[in-house]
């Protein structure tokens, strides 16, 4: 029956004494005062009364009247597009508290019910599976615990309930949801045997999220390996997902084992996910959990895995805030400011290649003391008779150059440079919550700090973040392997040398950034790739068939929004006057852009250098033409 509370829909089950009210609480309502409440009614809001025990017998209510609904998400394989499989999922009742499965499974689960639980659902399951006659496999969710031999014969109780049914347990692949840690891995490994040798496959679920599911996967060696849809849902964006599921691929290939990809929602994500080499998946893009699911994917996703091509994986972008300076850390023994200036002499005597020593008290780093320094003062007359017995705090730099562990190589490169040269030779010193730990050197950072520009610049363009000459090489190789039809379009701007010199370089970044901006703007991201190669030079990869209309739209932004960069009289002229390599005075017209485009069909190419090789031929043709041009060799097209 269906009772009404102020605003709110009330929903009463009937139980053999009592009725149980659930009210969604607002947090300004009160519980009911005891004299206010009828003794057989119990409100579920606000601080519960009794709601565990109302709970607990209203699962046991649903179990014995079998009140579960199975529902049924499909999984398909990547290459084919065929549904090889359903998810059996289960429900409570529509109008119950434990319609939602957490919430069923956490009160079985609290009251000792959840072998009971997982029969019933297991029986449901399989029952309605059988009766829409599904096919391919099913795949049922169990728990480790509720896979362990049971008191109870459930075991058997199982495999009598599919041969009754009719199923072949080649059918069903026992999927372990986990929930709790497992500890007992010979009892699972001895129960996967034994269902196994049955002819149950196995699936371990959510693989990253659980307790010990890389644990699971190493004792079990499961045929199938469900990927947690966290890592998953995004990864058209995400690098760091896209890295982590190549390397479950990995594994999994090197273990024979086959990977599902679970909680795909988006077209970019599923062609990611297909081109990894991902061999099945599932999720509300391939078709929703349903009573009655369709024997078939949506035609527009059926489409978009059968067309040849590749996704754009998703860049790694220039983090100068990545690397901390613990990476340049060297101990070096610190002496306390008692010490003498003849002690700290002998130091450095003993050890030629020592150039600084670090004055510590008690921790807290006071200054250094330059090799140099030290020799220097001790080579004038008297020097050494007048402070040779005195605190080495005579000769010591009390300003030196100190940072945090956790401080950024960029960071402290700003600084280094903004600071007296005398730190870059005497080096920097290393601290833990204001606390001596060692010491870096000046030549170690600028040699780390040039690694980094240098491998990032190969990967990712600092100026406009695209990708570098190594991404661009990577993404043109994938796309020869797929065999596709693809274009190439090698970008570059006219006159931005002379450009620069009338203008200075920071209006030639700010050109350098518009250019990049368009390109982008004008690419369909989950087809297209964007490359900058270095300097005002930039590689388009079209799979849109549409290409020629996106580089003449390319053409016009870029003609109309460069005069923003020029002075007026300039754009009124339309030009303006630098210097040539001689020193002469030349008129130059205002920057254009030259696109040299060729087409590659499959098996044209072998290897990008023979790409980058034509496309550079074709820039300079496009080059040849004045102002913002679009050219396309048609020398290297097969003849038909």
């Amino acid at each position: 029956m269906k009772l009404s509370y102020c605003k709110y829909k009330l929903t009463a089950f009937r139980f053999p004494t009592t009725i149980v009210t659930f009210v969604p609480a607002p947090a300004s309502v009160p519980s009911p005062a005891p004299s206010s409440t009828p003794d057989n009614v119990t409100y579920l809001y606000g601080k519960p009364r009794d709601s565990d025990a109302l709970l607990a017998a209203h699962l046991r209510d649903i179990l014995a009247r079998r009140q579960l609904t199975a529902l049924f998400q499909p999984i398909i394989q990547m290459h084919s597009g065929e549904i090889v499989g359903y998810e059996g999922l289960i429900r409570g009742p529509s109008d119950s508290p434990l319609h939602a499965p957490l919430t069923l499974f956490r009160v079985a689960r609290e009251n000792s019910m959840m072998r009971d639980v997982e029969l019933l659902c297991r029986r449901v399951v399989l029952e309605r599976f059988a009766e829409l006659a599904l096919p391919g496999k099913l795949f049922l969710n169990v728990s480790p615990e509720c896979l362990l031999p049971a008191q109870n014969g459930a075991q058997g109780e199982t495999l009598d309930l599919i041969r009754d049914i009719g199923i072949a347990p080649e059918r069903v692949i026992i999927e372990l949801t986990e929930n709790q840690p497992t500890y007992d891995y010979g009892q699972m490994r001895d129960a996967v045997l034994h269902y196994r040798a049955l002819g149950f496959g196995i699936a371990i679920d959510d693989l990253g999220e659980g307790f010990s599911s890389l644990r699971l996967w190493s004792e079990l060696r499961p045929e199938y390996v469900k990927i947690d849809m966290h890592f998953i849902q995004g990864i058209n964006n995400d690098p760091v997902k896209l890295q982590f599921v190549r390397s479950i691929q990995e594994i999994a290939e090197k273990s024979n084992t086959l990977v599902i990809a679970e909680g795909i929602e988006k077209q970019a994500e599923l062609l990611v996910l297909r081109d990894l080499g991902i061999a099945f998946a599932q999720g509300y893009h391939l078709g929703r959990p349903n009573a009655a699911p369709a024997r078939a994917l949506p035609a527009e996703v059926a489409k978009a895995l059968s067309r040849n091509g590749v996704a754009v994986y998703p860049q790694r972008t220039v983090e100068k805030h990545a690397v901390s300076i613990l990476k340049l850390l060297h101990r070096v023994a610190a002496v306390p400011p008692s010490m003498t200036n003849n002690e700290v002499y002998d130091i450095f005597l003993s050890d030629p290649k020592l150039l600084i020593i670090p004055v510590v008290d008690h921790g807290v780093p006071l200054g250094l003391i330059s090799r140099f320094d030290m020799i220097d003062h001790f080579a004038r007359p008297y020097q050494r008779e007048l402070y040779g017995k005195k605190s080495c705090r005579q000769f010591m730099d009390a300003k030196p150059l100190i940072a945090d562990k956790d401080t950024s190589l960029q960071d402290l490169s700003y600084r280094m440079v903004e600071s007296d040269a005398h730190h870059l030779f005497n080096g920097f010193i290393i601290t833990e919550g204001g606390r001596y730990l060692g010491m870096g050197t000046g030549h170690d950072l600028m040699r780390e700090i040039t690694q980094m520009q240098i491998h990032a610049a190969r990967y990712a363009n600092p100026l406009t973040q695209l990708p570098g000459n190594v991404p661009i090489n990577e993404h043109i190789d994938r796309l020869l392997a797929s065999g596709t039809r693809f274009w190439v379009c090698y970008c570059d701007l006219d006159h931005f040398k002379p450009f620069n010199d009338v203008y200075g370089y920071r209006r030639g970044d700010d050109v350098i950034g518009l250019t990049g901006h368009i390109l982008t703007q004008h690419s369909d991201p989950d087809r297209d790739f964007v490359g900058h190669i270095g300097g005002d030079d930039f590689m388009l990869l079209f799979q849109s068939e549409d290409w020629e209309a996106r580089c003449r739209a390319i053409l016009a932004e870029f003609e109309s929004k460069v005069t923003d960069f020029y002075s007026a009289e300039d754009c009124e002229r339309g030009g303006y006057f630098s210097e040539d390599r001689q020193g002469r005075k030349v008129f130059y017209s205002l920057m254009s852009l030259s696109l040299g485009v060729i087409k590659v069909e499959p098996r044209q190419y072998y290897s990008h250098h023979q790409i980058a090789a034509s496309a550079a031929e074709a820039k300079k043709q496009a080059k040849k033409v004045h102002g913002n041009s679009l050219f396309l060799d048609r020398r290297l097209e097969p003849q038909r």
